[in-house]
């Protein structure tokens, strides 16, 4: 664009020098002098109108010159402005068949709002769990952040994630999965009541700095919560008393290293098991809505419909899981 604006001002000066060289060939309806000004605007109107004939070419070089230099250069000028024209109703046309195609297919996606370092940790573990990046769509109010997320193959949408015009843009509606991972706590608090004010169906997990703050967004609407600063200064208790302890939770926290903690449903060889006696070591079992602790006497055994919370080996997931982590 700056380019064509750089042309377009050329085009117009290069005809103004041209009528000021000629100026004694030029007449001026006001009986003035043809001065830089007046060959100025005679330049300006003569490519961007057909001219208000207040100044005429009088002499045949003057009428020559208009003929084979000033019209060529009044039809160049008028290129420069209407390719431009189209090509940006062009560029807006295709960009909004892309979103309008897009958003007819889009189904059972996942939101992420804000995409700082929570986020952007949290979209690379779904990527690395295999979810398809064109089916993760990231709000967030930095251009160069949605850049970023754009060069991943995310889908991008600049904009404040607590507004429902911007969610909407988002097909907050259609969506699976909302991540919250805003950088205030307030914000997240406004997103969540704004996410559940927009939708029922989509699963919410948001991110909240103060354990104070955590009820509000479960009070909102949010399925999960996760307190950034408590979840940090508890592990680096852990790491204080106990180093290797601190260096299992981290490796049971990195999605592809070593252990990993993953949710798989009950298979034939799990079913009248106790947890204990499960191949892989049952933290929790989750039996319709209701989460117990693998030494839960309600558990008992392990019925068919129940999920499992187990540590998973790389080594054993390499060798062929029994079904997609969660």
């Amino acid at each position: 664009m700056l380019k064509r604006v750089l042309l377009a001002v050329a085009i117009l000066v290069l005809s103004a020098v041209i009528v000021h060289v000629g100026r004694d060939g030029y007449r001026d309806s006001s009986g003035r002098p043809v001065t830089w000004l007046t060959a100025f605007y005679y330049a300006t109107v003569t490519l961007s109108t057909t001219g208000y004939g207040d100044v005429v070419p009088v002499s045949d070089s003057a009428r020559l010159v208009n003929t084979l230099v000033v019209t060529p250069l009044r039809v160049l000028f008028l290129l420069v402005l209407v390719g431009t024209t189209l090509e940006v109703l062009t560029e807006r046309t295709r960009t909004e068949w892309r979103q309008e195609r897009w958003r007819s297919k889009v189904r059972d996606h996942t939101v992420v709002v804000g995409y700082g370092t929570k986020g952007s940790s949290a979209v690379q573990t779904l990527l690395k769990n295999g979810f398809d990046p064109a089916a993760i769509v990231v709000v967030d109010t930095d251009p160069v952040r949605i850049a970023e997320a754009n060069r991943r193959g995310l889908v991008g949408i600049v904009g404040d994630g607590s507004r429902s015009e911007v969610l909407e843009r988002a097909e907050i509606r259609k969506a699976r999965h909302v991540v919250i991972s805003a950088q205030r706590d307030d914000t997240a608090v406004l997103t969540t009541l704004t996410v559940r004010r927009l939708t029922r169906r989509a699963t919410v997990v948001a991110s909240v700095r103060e354990a104070g703050n955590a009820p509000l967004l479960q009070e909102g609407g949010a399925t999960s919560v996760v307190t950034s600063s408590d979840t940090a200064g508890r592990l680096l208790g852990v790491a204080t008393l106990s180093p290797k302890v601190g260096q299992v939770v981290q490796d049971l926290l990195s999605y592809g290293d070593g252990l990993e903690l993953v949710e798989r449903p009950a298979d034939a060889r799990d079913v009248g098991k106790e947890p204990r006696a499960v191949a892989e070591p049952v933290l929790a079992v989750i039996r319709g809505s209701r989460t117990m602790r693998f030494d839960d006497p309600a558990v008992e055994t392990i019925k068919q419909t129940d999920r499992l919370v187990v540590v998973h080996s790389v080594p054993d997931r390499a060798a062929g899981p029994r079904s997609r982590p969660h």
